[in-house]
């Protein structure tokens, strides 16, 4: 930030030696070292505040993009349960349970294996 080179900094301490004595020399410093200390933690948090807020700023326009982006994937694939809401579901009819004879043999009933259509994205339910 201040560019200053060896032998300037040692021509400001042989000045301020003179100037201030050596007897009041070391309050100096410390006066002076408080007040840098002040600047650097004043510009610390300058610095971190800006840091802080451009994290905001680009959250939100992330938070912009997944809205606009999941609105799309929405609007392309509705959800199971909206489209099944508008569609009742039909069942097919069960045949008439008949009462068997006294004289007959019980009937062996195999089972059938279950089939699951699966409907195409964003077509109705069977």
């Amino acid at each position: 930030m201040f560019d200053v080179a060896p032998t300037e900094l040692l021509l400001v301490l042989v000045v301020a030696l003179v100037v201030i004595g050596p007897k009041d020399l070391p309050k100096a410093m410390r006066f002076v070292g408080k007040w840098v200390g002040k600047a650097r933690g004043m510009a610390r948090h300058f610095r971190a505040g800006l840091d802080t807020m451009m994290r905001e700023a680009e959250l939100e326009e992330l938070e912009k993009q997944w809205r606009e982006q999941n609105d799309a994937i929405m609007k392309e694939f509705p959800r199971v349960d909206d489209v099944a809401a508008a569609t009742p579901p039909v069942l097919p009819a069960e045949p008439a349970a008949e009462t068997p004879s006294a004289n007959s043999e019980p009937e062996v009933i195999a089972a059938k294996p279950e089939t699951h259509e699966v409907p195409p994205p964003g077509g109705p339910l069977p």
